[in-house]
């Protein structure tokens, strides 16, 4: 196997989906022999062909084994698809020995069947399963890397996502061994406003008191006076960022602010809390988040220390034309950063990275 030639990949976006494949399969060209594992990204408009479609590319390529998901965008080189009828493929080349594909987990004990020799994961899975937190830990644990990567289903409808089949209620995906060349990072486009709090009251997501001071006063406080005096338009802006416990690159999870009680001085954010927790307020902007997946992008171009032969990103629905302002600027930067290599994704209702589940992020998986 040439292991510097790039991997095939192709998207197109079109009402009728077997115009949409028929465009990428005439983008792929031949296939190479050593292709063994497809990509498969594809707009929520085509979730009802899930299966005729990923049966198309599978006959179409000899391609065995896929793994995938419906996203309400996908996207793919240098080309975001937001709300519109599209499909991206890519064909990786792995020896057969290196990575071996995930069924659908749907509880911890799903887990321990999986193959020891697992170094890394990535997976798709299901927002409706509220047990994922717990599948993504436990699937962290079990992989030597601790890596698990990838995003949850977003749909204006029904989800799914694929494993070698048309799958829904878990998570699922490809584990790969530690011989395939990789590196992932992630890009959380949000940034600080002051210091760690520390939460000194709580029940359930409703803050009481940060440092023994009533919530909604250091909120006002650290905000500023022109955002305190219109609560709702900090809204869209504000952010709330709990440290991710041993993080060594300052990582946290980006929560909503779902209220505010000025009687009572309460704020109600998107996560469970307990006195003890720490978090910070955050300030989300298109510059901030150019700032941060530039950083990104030096730094996963430095750890691959190869040529790039494909890669997957995984974006929150909030970014992409939303953050960065004007349609398909996310991914033009990765390809104005990384070179014009081959790399498909989707916008997720969620993103993973490592053993958690992120809001506002983007995670870059680049093999080499």
């Amino acid at each position: 196997m040439d292991m510097i030639s790039p991997f095939k990949f192709a998207h197109a976006a079109h009402s009728d989906w077997t115009l949409a494949a028929q465009a990428c399969m005439n983008q792929l060209g031949a296939i190479p022999s050593a292709a063994t594992l497809g990509f498969l990204y594809v707009s929520d408009a085509f979730v009802d062909d899930l299966a005729p479609i990923l049966a198309f590319f599978r006959s179409a390529t000899g391609v065995a084994h896929w793994t995938g998901s419906v996203g309400v965008g996908i996207c793919a080189g240098g080309v975001e698809y937001l709300e519109e009828p599209a499909l991206a493929v890519m064909l990786g080349e792995f020896d057969p020995a290196d990575f071996s594909m995930l069924p659908v987990l749907q509880a911890s004990s799903d887990i321990e069947a999986q193959p020891a020799d697992a170094y890394f994961a990535v997976v798709h899975g299901d927002p409706a399963n509220n047990r994922i937190q717990e599948l993504i830990d436990g699937l962290a644990t079990h992989v030597s890397s601790g890596f698990v990567v990838g995003g949850l289903s977003s749909s204006r409808g029904e989800t799914a996502q694929i494993s070698d089949g048309v799958v829904s209620g878990g998570l699922s995906g490809v584990l790969f061994k530690e011989r395939v060349k990789l590196a992932t990072r992630l890009t959380q486009g949000i940034s600080p406003l002051g210091p760690r709090h520390r939460i000194t009251s709580a029940s359930k997501n409703v803050i009481g008191s940060l440092d023994h001071r009533p919530a909604l006063d250091v909120m006002k406080e650290e905000i500023g006076e022109t955002l305190a005096r219109d609560l709702q338009r900090a809204a869209g802006y504000i952010f709330i960022g709990l440290p991710v416990r041993g993080s060594d690159t300052g990582d946290y999870m980006v929560r909503n602010i779902l209220g505010v009680d000025p009687q009572n001085n309460l704020v109600a954010v998107g996560e469970y809390v307990e006195p003890g927790d720490e978090l910070l307020f955050c300030r989300r902007d298109q510059q901030t988040a150019e700032d941060d997946l530039s950083r990104m992008l030096s730094a996963i171009g430095a750890q691959l220390g190869s040529p790039i032969r494909g890669g997957v990103y995984y974006s929150c629905l909030g970014r992409g034309q939303h953050m960065f302002g004007t349609p398909n600027r996310e991914m033009e930067l990765i390809r104005d950063a990384l070179g014009d290599f081959p790399l498909v994704g989707f916008f997720a209702n969620g993103e993973i990275s490592h053993n958690r589940l992120y809001g506002y992020t983007g995670v870059l998986t680049l093999f080499g």
